[in-house]
């Protein structure tokens, strides 16, 4: 399975999957410059769909779609588990409700798209008002291998270092992630995110050590979450 990756609005980040002739679109707001790779690589698009329905990931579908000739898969229909086929290649979604309570992520054995649910280095605003529905996306990602990489919906690379400096300053592996950051190819891994991302580490003993210091409650995994997502 093949990915490019597209930046379109300012900090956007939309997707092309291909595996054989054919691939999918997430999240297709850069219309111009997928139909352009998809004629320069001989590609038939066939599927476009999107991670969740806020305007700034919805932009551009239904034109891309048809552009195409694409199938448009509403990502509200979607289901857990579901495959979609790339010859012979499978793209699986997962339900990750919490940012919204429509978010969807899509994973392949050696990547995650992850839309507004996990950014590298930070996660999504939990506009649903649902922290225990996000807790459990949260979980659901985690448990995947450390080496799985993480393509985003956004690229907030450079804020969210900011932010993980400022609430743990002596965490030398910001300084890691951020010598690999590539502005052109935004990735990190599942491992780089757990190594840095305060949103991940709520069962870290630094993390604790800061909710505590803050007043916050760490007996449960879940206070621990609720207490990282308060934090300023």
């Amino acid at each position: 399975m093949k990915i490019k990756q597209f930046f379109y609005g300012g900090d956007n980040l939309g997707y092309l999957l291909h595996s054989g002739s054919r691939a999918l679109a997430i999240d297709g707001g850069a219309v111009d410059d997928i139909m352009a790779y998809v004629r320069e690589n001989g590609l038939r698009l066939s599927t476009v769909t999107n991670t969740h329905g806020h305007g700034d990931h919805t932009s551009g579908t239904r034109q891309l779609a048809k552009a195409a000739g694409a199938v448009y898969l509403d990502h509200r229909r979607l289901t857990e588990g579901q495959a979609i086929g790339l010859d012979g290649e499978t793209v699986t979604v997962r339900l990750t409700p919490g940012h919204t309570m429509d978010s969807v992520i899509f994973a392949t054995d050696t990547f995650l798209i992850t839309g507004d649910t996990l950014f590298n280095g930070t996660v999504g605003n939990c506009f649903s008002g649902d922290l225990k529905a996000f807790y459990r996306s949260i979980l659901l990602l985690l448990g995947y291998p450390g080496s799985i990489r993480i393509y985003a919906g956004h690229d907030y690379v450079a804020a969210s270092l900011a932010f993980a400096r400022h609430l743990t300053p002596d965490n030398r592996a910001i300084d890691a992630y951020a010598a690999r950051y590539d502005k052109s190819h935004v990735v990190s891994t599942l491992d780089d995110e757990r190594a840095v991302n305060p949103y991940l580490r709520f069962n870290d003993p630094e993390i604790i050590r800061l909710l505590e210091s803050r007043g916050l409650p760490t007996d449960t995994e879940y206070q621990r979450w609720e207490g990282v997502m308060s934090l300023e």
